[in-house]
């Protein structure tokens, strides 16, 4: 589980650009700033005096462009494309770049690319997954979002579930709801595919906080929540080999761990 500050770098040519990153980068806990610079050859020497998880990188720049500087590292760090231009999507992604961002750049659009890095493990291989097991040390301990023009950090073990209406979100832990202006495809993108699974296209559920469930329903908390006929296959799927029947024809968790 990622508990360690993401070192980051910003790199930028224009400014007001740098700025922006500068101040997005401070609005989250999880992102350290060890430095920001204007030019691909500020940037290696940065990278040379201190370990860098993350860069985000503008691609249009002076001397050298930001998808060439990527190739001359022997071991380059994790990359969020920043660019005005479009047309070097394709090449972004071919350099493995967690998310490639148009600016003008919106918080909000920050935040996701932000959050599919906390998703990444650094340092180990990712994880088998398992329907009885906690959340997989390759997953994010956390995730942030925005509420009443502040950023709260919600723990995925304390969600139960997620439920999506229009632009919106609604989001149920074990100690609180938040409310927040997030796509729930989006998010489901976002999430953990070995702690989370979409069971309705207004909802997705913690599969550790499952407790019972039927051909139509799943139960958390004394919550009923519904299974859409477009998602029954890979509920049951997931659900089927990991559960028994009771005497009242629900089908319970076998072994699920309350996290």
């Amino acid at each position: 589980m990622l508990n360690k500050k993401i070192v980051c770098l910003a790199v930028d040519d224009e400014p007001l650009a740098l700025s922006i990153l500068k101040k997005y980068i401070g609005s989250v806990e999880n992102l350290e700033l060890v430095g920001s610079c204007e030019n691909a050859v500020q940037a290696l020497q940065l990278l040379q005096k201190f370990p860098v998880d993350l860069i985000f990188l503008d691609i249009q720049m002076p001397q050298i462009m930001g998808t060439d500087f990527i190739r001359t590292l022997k071991k380059a760090p994790k990359i969020i494309f920043t660019t005005a231009f479009r047309k070097y999507a394709i090449e972004g992604f071919e350099l493995d770049a967690v998310d490639y961002l148009l600016k003008p750049i919106s918080f909000e659009r920050f935040l996701k690319a932000v959050n599919k890095v906390l998703q990444t493990n650094f340092n180990a291989p990712e994880s088998v997954n398992h329907l009885n097991d906690p959340i997989s040390e390759s997953s994010p301990s956390c995730l942030y979002f925005r509420v009443d023009r502040k950023m709260v950090k919600v723990l995925l073990n304390d969600i139960l579930y997620i439920e999506g209406f229009s632009d919106y979100i609604k989001i149920i832990t074990n100690t609180k709801t938040i409310i927040t202006k997030h796509l729930i495809s989006s998010l489901e993108e976002t999430l953990p595919k070995d702690g989370f699974i979409r069971i309705h296209r207004s909802f997705i559920v913690s599969i550790h906080k499952i407790e019972s469930y039927n051909a139509d329903i799943i139960y958390i908390r004394n919550k009923s929540l519904p299974i859409g006929r477009l998602f029954k296959q890979n509920v049951n799927k997931l659900l089927q080999s990991n559960s028994y029947v009771t005497s009242n024809g629900h089908k319970e968790i076998k072994n699920n761990k309350s996290i």
